[in-house]
């Protein structure tokens, strides 16, 4: 099924979801802090981190930010809050997180959104690939077999979230996407939750289409959304 690097510091939630989740298969490394966890991610390969915010030291937040600055964009991360306010979840979501889950919470809830993302970032070694996944747009070049991704010459990287998010924009050419329709996509919320997360994200992606001084293909439709179109 796959290996989760479980990061949580109270024991008795660790121990309950290290007992459910290897009742379906997954093998667990269970670590404390976010320093140690950390040190096991480069030892061991991992298709899914679950990362509790708090935590003693450093906390969920500036663990979840470090793994994305070590270049571990595509791997799926969990984080787990008690603190679910929209801020915290848009912190943790600014922060790199793939998905949140807000404490107390029921293990077969947990169990789904796992599912869930390793089947989004085609994480675990069974994972189905198709032929032919290519889209191209202007002068920009998306292989979502290989995740790559390039501009003229010039491979760009993406986090998963912003790749996932430049995804729904290429398979949607021309088309107006709302903020409702790319938070349902990418983040797997099918509401708006007041927060500007989708607009920090296109800012994200532009910023690296654009680095060379290119011209801008996500734009803005007032009141609307975004829309992948020509400049002109």
């Amino acid at each position: 099924m796959g290996t989760i690097l479980l990061i949580e510091d109270e024991q008795n939630v660790a121990d309950i979801l290290k007992k459910g989740l290897e009742e379906d298969g997954y093998t667990i490394i269970h670590k404390k802090d976010g320093a140690s966890g950390i040190e096991a991610l480069g030892k061991t390969p991992t298709n899914l981190v679950i990362l509790d915010i708090l935590l003693p030291g450093m906390n969920g937040l500036e663990v979840c930010k470090n793994i994305r600055e070590l270049g571990y964009n595509e791997l799926p991360i969990l984080m787990l809050t008690a603190l679910g306010s929209v801020e915290n979840v848009v912190l943790g979501l600014d922060n790199g997180a793939d998905d949140y889950l807000t404490k107390p919470f029921k293990l077969i809830e947990l169990k789904a959104r796992l599912r869930t993302l390793l089947r989004r970032t085609d994480a675990l070694d069974n994972a189905k690939f198709k032929n032919g996944n290519h889209y191209s747009f202007a002068d920009i070049h998306l292989d979502d077999y290989s995740k790559t991704v390039t501009r003229g010459n010039e491979q760009i990287n993406f986090t998963s979230t912003e790749y996932r998010l430049l995804l729904m924009f290429m398979k949607n050419p021309n088309k107006v996407l709302s903020r409702t329709d790319l938070l349902d996509e990418v983040w797997g919320i099918n509401f708006d939750i007041g927060t500007n997360v989708v607009d920090v994200y296109v800012n994200y992606i532009r910023k690296k289409l654009e680095r060379n001084g290119q011209d801008r293909v996500i734009h803005t439709v007032v009141g609307m959304g975004y829309a992948l179109k020509d400049s002109r």
